[in-house]
């Protein structure tokens, strides 16, 4: 069982909500989620939509096809309707007026009603999230509204739901940080909102500076202090941030820098998604240091992999990337927990307050005093880079690739991060097996050997250019030639990507 349930309406009128009340219910009632957001660089009007993908089975992706609209003006309606499935219904707001700020809720009942979920369920979620009387009265007179059109029983599974930003959040968390520093910058700002909430109670400061060079900068100085500090931005902020990344390498200063992407050039589009930025991920800053680049393609791994970020910036003084984009960052991913105890953040270097104590920009001498001997040049320089290889030795301790479909297969899909999702969808019945690459920087030795097993190899990836594939035949020394690239601003939809990968195997 499979549905996707397209809500729309401008900004501003509370969409978001009803896709947050419905997703609750669901997720109670067993049934996995997936939410995808697509809204414009406005605060007010436009046309903003979500796609609320439910399924019995685990979905990480939506479709191109919906079965369902729940409209908050008469625009949605008519701008959508060319994409229901033939059995479909439509939640009109045209009844529903009168009740102003709370039509959001109505709809959201009126969708509870259409699935077959029982009218206590919703009076349940509408009192843990908004519990006042009009917000009441509008969720029953919704649900009392329409007709019920399918029955969804409930289910066994045990599902938690979270984003890619609350899973960097979290990760952060787990890392037991102490300074988040960030400019707002969609789709970055997420995680700085999740972790400027309760900073006491998580005992961790969060702070706005006022621009990305004060971020990048004043995260140094904290973590020359001993901080465990991560900085969070997107592409036109991470640009101005690589003069300080480059003092990072010179420095060797722990340092965790989300960056979460949206399409360039410039000001792009601020509010879509692209995986454009593995490039400068892996190379912005001017010389020659060591970094680790890691790209999550769901909440958990986002979770775990911002904890590895953090362990390795701090066990070898260097700059982890966690790499992210819009569609990762914002769409909302339900899954079953699996407990894991997260690895210990510890900060054993000495730090001001136990000594002396110098970090310096300028080449220097092991005491910290800057340099222009070229003997010393030479051995500073061998020695930033021999620290790769212990950096490449340790990350073989974590999951640095994904196998997922017929582990047998000889057709071989490659992808990484935010593609995952519609990946694996995509394949579920086809003659295939799916990489992810997780680490970007070390690279795994087990990608070569993967593919030197398939026949047919096929990249998959949104950006124009294929820049994992150049990346892999940089390493490998094998050219992708079979490539599905996508680069319109928005996320594949894993119906249309399936069409596209059967024209290859």
């Amino acid at each position: 069982m499979r549905l996707n349930i397209l809500i729309g309406g401008a900004a501003g009128q509370g969409i978001n909500k009803i896709s947050e009340i419905v997703s609750e219910v669901l997720i109670d009632q067993g049934y996995y989620v997936f939410n995808y957001r697509d809204y414009p660089s406005l605060i007010r009007g436009g046309h903003n939509f979500n796609v609320l993908s439910i399924s019995d089975k685990e979905i990480q992706s939506h479709e191109s096809k919906i079965d369902g609209l729940v409209a908050m003006n008469n625009f949605t309606v008519n701008k959508h309707k060319k994409d229901l499935k033939k059995d479909n219904f439509i939640i009109k707001p045209t009844k529903f007026l009168d009740f102003g700020m709370n039509l959001n809720v109505v709809l959201a009942g009126a969708l509870i009603k259409i699935l077959g979920i029982e009218k206590n369920l919703l009076i349940k979620e509408i009192k843990k999230q908004l519990n006042n009387k009009k917000s009441l009265k509008a969720a029953e007179k919704g649900f009392e509204s329409t007709l019920k059109k399918y029955s969804l029983k409930k289910l066994k599974n045990k599902l938690l739901m979270m984003s890619g930003g609350q899973g960097v959040a979290v990760g952060a968390l787990d890392s037991k940080i102490d300074l988040y520093f960030a400019y707002p910058m969609t789709p970055a700002t997420s995680v700085l909102h999740i972790l400027a909430n309760n900073q006491e109670k998580n005992k961790l400061l969060v702070f706005q500076p006022e621009n990305e060079l004060a971020v990048a900068n004043a995260a140094l100085g904290a973590s020359f202090s001993g901080a465990r500090v991560m900085v969070g931005t997107s592409g036109g902020g991470y640009d101005l941030m690589t003069e300080a990344l480059s003092m990072q390498g010179m420095a060797e200063l722990p340092l965790v820098v989300y960056l979460s992407s949206r399409p360039g050039p410039g000001t792009g589009i601020p509010t879509y998604t692209t995986q454009a930025d593995l490039d400068i991920a892996l190379r912005g800053g001017h010389g020659e240091f060591p970094r680790v680049v890691v790209a999550p393609g769901t909440p958990e791994q986002a979770q775990q992999k911002t904890n590895e970020a953090f362990y390795l910036s701090q066990k070898f003084n260097t700059l982890s990337i966690i790499l992210s984009d819009k569609h990762l960052s914002e769409s909302e991913f339900s899954f079953k927990e699996e407990k894991r105890k997260p690895l210990k953040v510890e900060v054993k270097r000495k730090v001001p307050g136990e000594g002396i104590v110098k970090a310096n920009s300028y080449e220097h001498d092991n005491f910290g005093n800057t340099t222009e001997s070229s003997q010393i040049a030479k051995d500073k320089a061998e020695k930033r880079i021999l620290k790769y290889q212990a950096i490449k030795k340790e990350v073989k301790n974590f999951e640095m690739i994904k196998i997922y479909g017929k582990k047998d297969s000889k057709n071989l899909i490659i992808g990484w991060g935010s593609t995952t999702g519609a990946i694996i969808d995509s394949i579920q019945d086809l003659d295939a097996k799916f990489l992810q690459v997780i680490y970007m920087k070390p690279m795994s030795n087990n990608i070569k050997k993967e593919m030197e097993k398939a026949k047919k190899i096929i990249l998959v990836e949104n950006n124009v250019t294929g820049q994992l594939g150049r990346l892999i035949r940089e390493k490998t020394g094998i050219k992708i030639e079979k490539r599905i690239l996508k680069y319109d601003g928005r996320p594949f939809k894993s119906d249309e990507l399936k069409t596209e990968i059967k024209k290859y195997i």
